[in-house]
């Protein structure tokens, strides 16, 4: 296969993600070339502070792609754009996709226009996030016109009771987030979001798609696929078979 024609996708990332790449490369690696450029560090912040400076730093993160030609570019860290109400985070990234000559897509953002070609409304939510962003990711949502039925906790370390939990997204395993689901349940029809771009999902939707087929099972790196692929115009023959469920529109 000669890579050289394939669509160019910009992908930032923070510093720590151990998971956007590889499943970027899973979900669309036959399709387009990706190239990432990661958030500086920040030693001695706190969450929420780290992710302020996320959005502070991202037009100067985006622009060290220099004069490579990129065809589309997605900033994969939830976290960050929660911070912003819908309304902002949509302005962001339509200013950043006009001064450098791209569209540039936040992983919330193509989470929304999943939503919107599929007439979602309500959603069920899995967390990996500490309590305070879990709620912050809710509000987010349902700002966006999106009533969050339900919330499952996706802890990296499981307590006895909710207030034991560890939260670390970059250590749930799938063990852990199969356990969570299970237990918790998932609706017959509607969409079932696993939010942040650093859990990893895809094994977990392999076996969750299985048993509870009806529902749409979608995350931040599956949306953000399925945005970048339209926005380029990819049509390879091989799609992943999450990617193709869901752009065959599954639970609509």
């Amino acid at each position: 296969m000669d890579i050289f024609p394939l669509p160019r996708l910009g992908l930032v990332v923070p510093p720590e993600n151990p998971i956007a790449e590889p499943e970027f490369h899973r979900l669309i690696g036959s399709e387009m070339n990706v190239y990432t450029s990661r958030f500086p560090l920040t030693p001695g912040m706190g969450v929420k502070e780290t992710m302020e400076s996320y959005n502070e730093v991202l037009p100067e993160t985006l622009a060290a792609f220099g004069r490579m030609r990129l065809d589309a570019a997605v900033v994969a860290c939830n976290a960050s754009h929660y911070l912003l109400n819908p309304q902002g985070d949509r302005a962001f990234v339509a200013e950043l996709s006009e001064r450098l000559g791209f569209p540039v897509q936040s992983s919330t953002q193509a989470i929304l226009a999943v939503c919107e070609e599929f007439g979602t409304t309500r959603l069920t939510l899995v967390s990996p996030y500490w309590p305070w962003l879990t709620e912050t990711s809710r509000s987010f949502w349902e700002q966006a016109g999106l009533k969050v039925d339900t919330v499952v906790l996706a802890p990296a370390v499981p307590g006895r009771v909710a207030e034991e939990h560890e939260f670390d997204p970059y250590r749930v395993t799938t063990r852990t987030l199969l356990t969570q689901v299970r237990e918790a349940g998932l609706p017959d029809e509607g969409v079932v979001l696993f939010t942040g771009t650093g859990m990893g999902t895809l094994t977990a939707l392999a076996e969750l798609d299985r048993e509870f087929g009806r529902s749409t099972l979608l995350t931040s790196n599956l949306a953000s696929a399925w945005w970048a692929r339209r926005t380029v115009g990819a049509a390879g023959a091989e799609v992943h078979p999450l990617l193709e469920r869901l752009e065959r529109g599954a639970g609509r």
